[in-house]
């Protein structure tokens, strides 16, 4: 009997210090999933994101994998990542995590997943996001981003809209329309993975929290892609 007790308690103890480490790790990878959902991205020819979107915008959010189910009906639910962008020092914050999530009526039965790429281009369109909870096409206007790699995305054309949207489904990559979506900060993902009671905005903004293996290699990947645009004017 006591025998049992005793490992009734090493079980415990195990999981009581292993859970918090492996949802770490999944954060950790989550970030990972991000770069490469952006690497993957700008490595589509001619038909990609405009660059001179990464050297504007304010920040970028990316939903690795988000997955999208229909049966009458129809709702989708995802976990990613936002990096704030400082437009004059080129610099990038480390990330905080943020979910996605919406439903809408249809008849369709099936399910599918994609990947988003969200291009925060105005203070009042990051000032939405760092809200505990934003409805995007209600609180903050969004839009079908503009395609091709090297297309100019002069002034006029990045101010029509506070967030321009991409999906990548099925190998098909297109600017898409997420009027709907509500995005809502991941608070109990930011305090796991800063190891303390954090807020998207102090993250973010303060940039006060250190840069894990994941996040520099996310922000030197900003930087490559932001950077660029100067370098082919």
């Amino acid at each position: 009997m006591r025998f049992y007790v005793v490992l009734s308690i090493i079980l415990f103890t195990f999981l009581f210090i292993s859970t918090p480490l492996l949802y770490a790790k999944n954060l950790e990878e989550r970030i990972e999933n991000s770069v490469d959902v952006l690497n993957e991205v700008m490595q589509i020819p001619e038909k990609g994101i405009p660059l001179e979107l990464f050297s504007k915008c304010k920040a970028i959010i990316i939903f690795p994998h988000v997955v999208k189910a229909a049966l009458g009906f129809g709702g989708e639910y995802g976990k990613g990542i936002i990096s704030v962008h400082d437009v004059k020092t080129g610099r990038w914050s480390a990330p905080a995590f943020f979910t996605i999530g919406g439903g809408s009526l249809g008849t369709q039965l099936g399910i599918e997943a994609s990947d988003l790429v969200l291009f925060v281009m105005t203070e009042r369109g990051l000032e939405g996001i760092l809200k505990s909870k934003v409805t995007l096409g209600g609180d903050i206007g969004v839009s079908a981003g503009p395609v091709g790699r090297t297309a100019k995305a002069d002034t006029d054309i990045l101010l029509k809209a506070e967030i321009y949207s991409y999906s990548r489904s099925k190998g098909l990559f297109a600017g898409i329309a997420l009027a709907g979506a509500t995005i809502v900060e991941d608070k109990d993902a930011n305090q796991s993975f800063y190891g303390k009671e954090i807020s998207a905005r102090e993250i973010l903004m303060d940039k006060q929290v250190k840069l894990s293996t994941a996040s520099e290699v996310l922000v030197q990947t900003l930087i490559k892609y932001s950077s660029k645009t100067n370098k082919t004017k």
